[in-house]
């Protein structure tokens, strides 16, 4: 069986991807599939499914990294570690996203593209809430994209075809959903497809550690979730939607795309030399 298994990382990086997301998904759906039959609320639903994806995603990692790649320690292998050092550089990442996209809202709301204005709720609420989405989101595709599918990579190509193919799965990955939905939030594939260069160079500039590109993953989310849940702006359809962000997104944006591309060529210009 070990045997077996061992002879899976010999495969090339298509197939060992291939096997590993069809194992996850084999696992997962004796679980999602009487769940998307039975109930109604689509936020339960992604709630109830997703959950039990990311456990399973948790649990089948060590196994993977233990008899396929000979990797007992897999998660301090994709950079997770449990240090000091990591916390603080987890903490810096939150700063930075957070920092950066209210600094974004501020600059639109000087421009007169936007208002401010009060919540209608108690605001502690989303901040809370905000920070535990965020999070969550941020450390399970960190470890998925950033942690597994990089190394998985990294063990086939160059650092610079890693680099490329590890943004890009990111940013088609945010598409697999039904055309219709598709359709209308095509416009932020290339905010996407910055946003996981950022965290790439973010995870090279720490030596391959995923405090830095968690924290900033993490920080964005967690803005954009006080400011949109919230119901903190109102555009003012002084300028089109293309320069704020298509339905509102300023992933979706050229005010999105020229932060993240600033972020793109700090990251850069650091990661480069901690290589």
């Amino acid at each position: 069986m070990k045997t077996n298994l061992a002879s899976v990382a010999q495969y090339s990086f298509p197939i060992r991807l291939g096997i590993f997301i069809l194992t996850l998904v084999l696992l997962w759906l004796p679980i999602a599939a009487p769940i998307y039959l039975l109930a109604k609320d689509p936020n339960l639903v992604t709630i109830f499914t997703m959950v039990p994806l990311a456990i399973e995603f948790l649990i089948l990692l060590p196994f993977w990294g233990k008899y396929v790649h000979q990797q007992p320690q897999i998660f301090q292998h994709y950079g997770l570690e449990v240090t000091r050092k990591n916390g603080v550089e987890l903490l810096r990442g939150l700063a930075i996203g957070l920092i950066s996209i209210l600094i974004l809202f501020v600059l639109e709301g000087l421009l007169g593209w936007l208002v401010w204005q009060q919540s209608s709720s108690f605001l502690l609420r989303f901040v809370l809430e905000g920070i535990v989405t965020a999070l969550g989101t941020a450390f399970a595709e960190e470890l998925f994209f950033r942690g597994w599918m990089y190394d998985e990579l990294q063990r086939d190509y160059s650092s610079s075809v890693v680099l490329w193919a590890t943004a890009t799965i990111f940013a088609v990955a945010h598409f697999i959903k039904p055309l219709s939905e598709v359709i209308p939030t095509s416009p932020q594939f290339l905010g996407l497809l910055l946003l996981g260069l950022v965290l790439v160079w973010a995870k090279r500039r720490r030596r391959g550690r995923l405090g830095l590109p968690i924290g900033i993953h993490a920080g964005l989310i967690w803005g954009w979730y006080i400011i949109n849940v919230g119901q903190l702006v109102k555009y003012s359809g002084r300028v089109p939607d293309w320069v704020t962000g298509m339905n509102n997104n300023p992933l979706a944006g050229v005010m999105g795309l020229v932060f993240l591309g600033v972020l793109v060529l700090w990251m850069r210009g650091k990661g480069e030399r901690s290589l």
